[in-house]
This record gives C-alpha cells, structure tokens and sequence, in this order.
C-alpha cells in the first residue's frame, strides 16, 4: 500500500511539474523548464523508494551493463555489409521488377491487349 501511495504522490509531482509550466505563463522560459524539470527529478526520487522503483532502478544498470558488453564492427566490417545490403536490394529491386514486367505482360495476353 506505502508503494502505491509513494507512486502516487511520484505521479501528482509530475502534474504539479507540468502545471507549473502553464502557470508561470508570463514567467521566463527558464523558470517554466524548470518547474517540470524540479517535478520530474522529485517523482524520481519519491518512485526510487518504492519497491518497484528500485527494481527500475536495478534494471537500469544492468541494461547499461548489459550495454557496455556489445562488440560493434570495425569501419572495414560496416563498410562490407553495408555494400552487401546495398547490393540486395539492387538484385532484390530487379527482380521484383521483372516478376511485376511478366506478370503485367501476362495479364494483358490474358485479356487480349498483348501481342
């Protein structure tokens, strides 16, 4: 129950956020960012104390983790498969271009247009 209620009050910090971006109307730009800036990182900090919130918070860094371990190809390895995918779709490009040529011809024969 303390969890929802934290989730709660982390929700009601955002719309307090937001709301204080269209009240201060004549107030500099500045001030408005700031208003949701302050009402983001307060629910934040009320959601990191609820249950699910720490268990977010743990799933973040293990995503980061997880994310520092991908291996990303040399420039030689982008430039080959990038030429690869190019190369497919050319061949890919033609020959659909000569099954939609044969099947239009096909069509016409059909309803005695062809020759």
């Amino acid at each position: 129950m303390a969890d929802k209620l934290k989730l709660l009050v982390a929700v009601l910090l955002v719309i307090a956020g937001v709301a204080g971006f269209y009240f201060f109307a004549d107030a500099p730009t500045v001030v408005r960012v700031l208003s949701v800036i302050v009402g983001v990182v307060l629910a934040g900090a009320v959601a990191g104390m609820s249950s699910p919130g720490r268990q977010f918070f743990r799933f973040a860094l293990d995503a980061r983790d997880e994310a520092k371990k991908v291996v990303w190809p040399t420039r030689k390895e982008t430039i080959q498969m990038t030429g690869v995918v190019m190369l497919f779709v050319i061949v890919m490009a033609l020959f659909l271009w000569a099954v939609d040529s044969i099947l239009m011809w096909l069509v016409k024969l059909a309803m005695g247009q062809g020759s």
